[in-house]
């Protein structure tokens, strides 16, 4: 179900996908929590679960690179493991002496974490909605982020230093989300503002550079900001 859920997702998109031959950890819940299934992939050694992600970078020679930051963007062990990945695959990639037998060397040129959870942007869309006279699905939300006591360890505060803009190009992604039908409710959270509202109000992905090869300066809105055309 989840190869198809990706490949309809890809679709959409269009996009080329590759899969890492991974099994998910699951979200393991309770007190004490569970232990991950064994063999999955947040439980294997860096080097191993870094390797293939190192392949496939030197396969298809990508500029930059976009990842989860240390928090997972919130705590699933899958998400973690991924930051630690792709860490290790943006390092690694170019130097020839390691991972070798893996493809030609190859060193990206920039690396960011994803900001999808930027509390500015659920701030800036919740008050508009209640100027507009709406009523805004982030209250609560909002009201646990900003309280100390209650604010959930995972979100860090990274700042963001790139938006891209992607007013024209919501439907695609919501289409490529609704796609992953056993992960997100098709009528849920992430679809509570309406399209529209949002090329007025953030049409934007948020995004922290986190490192690059050249000398840059913040707010950017290209992800390739920088890099020469060649």
């Amino acid at each position: 179900m989840r190869r198809e859920e990706m490949a309809q997702a890809a679709r959409a998109l269009g996009i080329e996908q590759v899969w890492l031959g991974f099994t998910d950890s699951g979200l393991p819940e309770g007190d004490p929590m569970p232990p991950l299934p064994f063999g999955s992939f947040a439980t294997l050694p860096l080097e191993q679960s870094a390797a293939p992600l190192v392949r496939l970078i030197r396969r298809f020679r990508p500029h930059v690179i976009t990842t989860y930051d240390e928090s997972g963007g919130y705590p699933h062990p899958d998400h973690i493991m991924t930051h630690r990945v792709s860490i290790e695959a943006y390092e690694a990639a170019g130097d020839a002496s390691r991972y070798p037998g893996l493809g030609e060397p190859w060193q990206p040129q920039k690396l960011y974490y994803d900001r999808a959870f930027n509390p500015g942007r659920f701030r800036a869309i919740h008050e508009a909605l209640l100027e507009a006279g709406f009523e805004s699905p982030y209250g609560e939300r909002l009201a646990r982020w900003e309280d100390e006591s209650e604010r959930p360890d995972w979100l860090t505060q990274h700042t963001v230093t790139t938006q891209v803009p992607v007013g024209d190009y919501l439907e695609a992604r919501d289409e490529a989300l609704r796609a992953h039908r056993t992960q997100v409710e098709p009528h849920g959270f992430f679809f509570a503002t309406p399209n529209d509202f949002l090329r007025r109000i953030w049409p934007y992905d948020d995004y922290v550079l986190v490192d690059s090869r050249w000398t840059l300066s913040a707010p950017e809105y290209d992800l390739f900001e920088g890099i020469p055309r060649t």
